[in-house]
C-alpha cells in the first residue's frame, strides 16, 4: 500500500541517520582512493559526504515520503456517445535501472523515488563510490525491510564490473526504463548500446544571458552564484552571454575572476580584463563542471536566443533583466527543459523545485522533460468502463 511504502521510506530515512557515521568512514575510503586516482576537485565534491549532506540526503527521502502518491490518480475522465467510460490512470512503469557515477546520493534519491511510485529499482553505482553506495544502499534496505517490503525491491549490482553495464542495457525483458546519470561518455554509451528505453541528457551546457536592462547588482550575484556556487552540479551555468547594451560588463567580468573563476572571452571579452583567456569555438560547446566560463557579447536577446539554440543542450538557460517583453521572448522561444528569469540556473533540482527530490534531469521531449520525480516515473493506462457495448 502507498502508507506502506512511505512508512519505509521514513524508516530508511532514520536508519541514514543512524548509519551517517558508518557511511562518511566509507566515502573516507572512497575519497581516499578517488584523490589518489586523479579525479578531479569538482568530481571528488560530487562524491564527498559529511554530516550535512547525509542528513539532507535523509531529509529528501523523508520528503519523498511526504509527496502526494501519484499512482491510481486519473488523469483525465470522458463518456462517449456510446456511454463508454474511459479514464487515464496512473501506473508505476515497472523495473528501473538506474547507471550513475560519483553522487552517491543518488543512491538514496533514486531508490525513495522509484519505491514511492512503485516501481522496483536496479542500481548500478560508479566504482569511485563503490564504498559509500553499499553504505548507503544497506541502510535504505534496512528500513525498507523493516516496514515489511521485500529487501529486493532496491538492488545494488555488486560488481564495478563494466560487462555488467552492458547486461543492464540489453536487459529488455526484465527492466522497463533505464536512467544514466554520470559523465557525457556515460551517458553517450547508454543510448548508443541500450535496447531498453533511456531516460536522459547528455550535458548540461546552461547559459545565463545578461540582459541590457538587467540590474547590475542583481547580474552580478545572480551570475557569480549560478557558476560558481557548486561548479559540479549539471545546473551550473557554463556560458555567460551578455548584451553589448549591458553598461557594467567589465564588472561583472572582474566579479567572476575576483571569485577564482577562469573567464575565456571573446575579443571584446578580453579587452575587459588582461586576466580573461582567450575563448575558441570549443568553449561554446563544453561543459566545464569546474571553476571555468565562456563569456561572449551578443547584440540582445535575440542574439543570445540564436546562441542558445545553437549551443545549449536544452537543459537549464536563464535570462537576466528587468524588462518583462525581453524577459517573455526569452522564456517562449529558449527551448530547453527549464528557462528561467531573474534567477540563478543552479535551483535546477528537483529538491528545490518542490519534487523532494530528483532521479535526473531529462533533456529529451518524450515522456517526462526538466527534474523527473515521481510523476515522470509512472505511466498510465487507459480503464474503460461499459455497460455491454458491443462495436457496430
Amino acid at each position: 500500500s502507498d502508507a506502506q511504502k512511505a512508512d519505509a521510506l521514513r524508516r530508511a530515512a532514520q536508519a541514514l541517520r543512524d548509519q551517517a557515521p558508518a557511511i562518511i568512514a566509507a566515502n573516507a575510503r572512497d575519497m581516499e582512493n578517488a584523490a589518489a586516482n586523479g579525479l578531479s576537485p569538482a568530481l571528488l565534491d560530487r562524491l564527498r559526504l559529511d554530516e550535512d549532506r547525509v542528513a539532507a540526503t535523509a531529509q529528501g527521502v523523508e520528503e519523498v515520503a511526504a509527496l502526494d502518491n501519484p499512482l491510481g490518480s486519473v488523469i483525465d475522465r470522458q463518456v462517449r456517445p456510446n456511454g463508454l467510460e474511459l479514464s487515464r490512470v496512473r501506473v508505476p512503469l515497472g523495473v528501473i535501472g538506474i547507471i550513475y557515477e560519483s553522487r552517491p546520493n543518488v543512491t538514496a534519491d533514486a531508490a525513495a523515488l522509484c519505491l514511492r511510485a512503485g516501481n522496483a529499482v536496479i542500481l548500478r553505482g560508479g566504482s569511485e563510490a563503490r564504498e559509500s553506495n553499499r553504505a548507503i544502499h544497506a541502510a535504505m534496505v534496512e528500513g525498507i525491510v523493516a516496514a515489511g517490503l521485500p529487501a529486493e525491491a532496491v538492488q545494488l549490482v555488486p560488481t564495478t564490473d563494466r560487462a555488467a553495464v552492458g547486461a543492464l542495457l540489453k536487459a529488455s525483458e526484465f527492466v522497463d526504463l533505464i536512467v544514466p546519470r554520470g559523465g557525457k561518455s556515460l551517458v553517450a554509451r547508454v543510448q548508443e548500446e541500450a535496447r531498453v528505453p533511456v531516460l536522459a541528457h547528455l550535458d548540461g551546457i546552461n547559459h545565463s544571458y545578461v540582459d541590457g536592462a538587467a540590474d547590475p547588482a542583481m547580474a552580478e550575484k545572480l551570475v557569480v552564484n549560478a557558476k560558481m556556487r557548486r561548479t559540479g552540479v549539471c545546473g551550473s551555468t557554463e556560458t555567460v552571454l551578455i548584451d553589448r547594451a549591458y553598461p557594467a560588463a567589465p564588472a561583472l567580468v572582474k566579479a567572476l575572476l575576483d571569485a577564482k573563476c577562469e573567464v575565456r572571452g571573446d575579443e571584446a571579452v578580453q579587452a575587459m580584463d588582461a586576466r580573461v583567456k582567450a575563448a575558441d569555438e570549443a568553449d561554446w560547446d563544453t561543459e566545464y563542471l569546474d571553476a571555468i566560463v565562456s563569456i561572449r557579447l551578443v547584440d540582445g536577446v535575440e542574439d543570445a536566443i540564436a546562441h542558445i539554440a545553437a549551443h545549449a543542450s536544452h537543459h537549464t538557460d536563464a535570462v537576466i533583466t528587468q524588462d518583462a517583453e525581453v524577459a517573455e521572448r526569452f522564456l517562449n522561444a529558449v527551448d530547453s527543459a527549464i528557462v528561467m528569469w531573474n534567477a540563478s540556473t543552479q535551483f535546477a533540482d528537483g529538491g528545490e523545485f518542490g519534487l523532494g527530490a530528483e532521479i535526473g534531469i531529462s533533456t529529451g521531449r518524450l515522456h517526462a522533460r526538466g527534474p523527473v520525480a515521481l510523476e515522470g516515473l509512472t505511466t498510465y493506462k487507459w480503464i474503460v468502463r461499459g455497460t455491454g457495448q458491443a462495436r457496430p
